[in-house]
């Protein structure tokens, strides 16, 4: 039986299907979903989700951040932004990092939530910009 899958952003429910496998950008690493799946929440990282019908890729999308929530039927992805591959522009991932680059080297490096969180942008950057060019 198939994992029930569901990406959410905060504006619509952005994917809802079932999958025979789903590999997330978890926060520790890349997390494959399977169904039976122990119940667990985890943090994402900017990155790829790829979902699979048997050994196949059958759609990629890119995460900006957010958490997903997994149970033994179903995997729900909360991504503060979700991006299907084919719509990554390079020349708009190229500006994000460049922004982030900039918003990092500006941070307090004493202000350990800003540095941090200038971080994990800037690492969601790095990831855009690798699925842009490898689209």
């Amino acid at each position: 039986m198939p994992t029930a899958l569901e990406i959410v952003s905060p504006e619509k429910l952005l994917l809802a299907r079932p999958v025979d496998m789903v590999v997330i950008p978890a926060a520790d690493g890349e997390l494959g979903v399977l169904p039976g799946h122990a119940p667990m929440i985890v943090l994402l990282r900017g990155g790829v989700i790829r979902l699979y019908e048997g050994a196949q890729v059958i759609s990629r999308l890119f995460v900006d951040s957010g958490f997903a929530e997994i149970t033994p039927e179903r995997c729900t992805v909360l991504a503060d932004q979700a991006i299907p591959i084919a719509e990554l522009s390079k020349t708009a991932a190229g500006q994000r990092l460049a922004e982030a680059e900039a918003a990092y080297a500006a941070v307090d490096k004493f202000d350990n939530l800003a540095r941090e969180t200038a971080m994990g942008r800037l690492q969601s950057a790095h990831a855009m910009v690798e699925a842009a060019e490898a689209s």
